[in-house]
């Protein structure tokens, strides 16, 4: 539920900012009043406690004495192709409670499962999806790039629906990373349980802690705007989207934040979760679901 605190602190911050930058309190007031009208007015509410522990705590697959349910990333990127139908059969052999997958478009507006915008990095194709057909999609190896493609070798770029099919029959929960239009996902159902997803800092550093920029102007304008940018996902984004989960990257995870969003009725998902002794820590001690490319062996960080 939404703390009186929040909004508090959040009108109060906006006020001052305004207060600072037109010393005059009528707009200063004039604009909190509007911020408010408009969080009001356009929000998404949260789902139902009840609906979002069906989707986020499910009765299958879940493991340890806090029912944490394990994601397999891209379906479980490391012990299959990702974003396949070989990996979501993998992924529920496997163990998973569920699979994260990525939608995408061809340019003749199919709904497929991909990560990139473009075809080159996970098949042995090469071009924009968004000049691609779908049936030129269909004619494409999805296992080309991956590790153990010689097992898999010919596997297709799937539909959303023969996704979607193969989930439900294997009772598999799904996230999906939609890239655009999650709005209207949520209009068309409002029992879309939803989630942002945040990596602190990731305007200004690459996710192993690298700054992105040598200019130092750059650098720091970046961070200020990593600032802003975590900021309203605390106060602003989670409520104006109704979100139920927060998906971090584990490394800002702690029972301190877990608490902060427990508090606000949000579970929180770690990723991107890949060894032994990390999963063993998300799993037993914070009890919190995590997402993983592989639910089979220890495998390369993914920031």
């Amino acid at each position: 539920m939404l703390q009186l605190g929040d909004e508090v602190t959040l009108y109060t911050v906006v006020f001052v900012l305004v207060l600072l930058g037109t010393k005059s309190p009528m707009w200063s007031t004039a604009l909190t009043v509007s911020l408010y009208l408009f969080l009001v007015m356009f929000r998404f509410p949260q789902v139902p406690a009840d609906r979002a522990l069906q989707v986020l705590r499910p009765a299958k697959g879940v493991t340890g004495s806090g029912r944490v349910s394990v994601i397999a990333h891209r379906g479980g990127g490391h012990d299959a192709p990702e974003n396949t139908m070989a990996a979501i059969r993998q992924a529920s052999k496997n163990g998973a409670a569920g699979v994260e997958l990525d939608l995408e478009f061809s340019a003749d507006g199919v709904p497929i499962l991909m990560h990139d915008d473009t075809v080159d990095r996970t098949t042995n194709g090469s071009g924009a999806l968004s000049q691609m057909s779908f049936s030129e999609l269909a004619g494409l190896d999805a296992a080309a790039r991956h590790r153990l493609r010689d097992k898999y070798a010919g596997e297709k770029v799937p539909t959303l629906e023969d996704g979607v099919k193969e989930c439900i029959k294997l009772q598999l929960t799904i996230y999906f990373d939609v890239k655009g239009h999650p709005d209207e996902m949520r209009q068309a159902d409002p029992e879309v349980v939803t989630a942002l997803t945040h990596r602190p800092w990731s305007l200004s550093r690459f996710g192993d802690g690298v700054p992105r920029y040598s200019s130092l102007w750059q650098h720091y304008s970046m961070t200020l705007l990593d600032v802003l940018l975590d900021w309203a996902h605390h106060h602003v984004l989670w409520k104006l989207c109704g979100v139920s989960a927060f998906l971090v990257q584990k490394n800002f995870i702690s029972p301190d934040y877990i608490q902060y969003w427990a508090q606000r009725g949000v579970e929180v998902v770690a990723w991107t979760v890949n060894t032994a002794v990390e999963k063993q820590y998300y799993q037993e001690l914070l009890q919190v679901n995590y997402i993983t490319d592989s639910l089979l062996e220890d495998c390369n960080p993914h920031y």
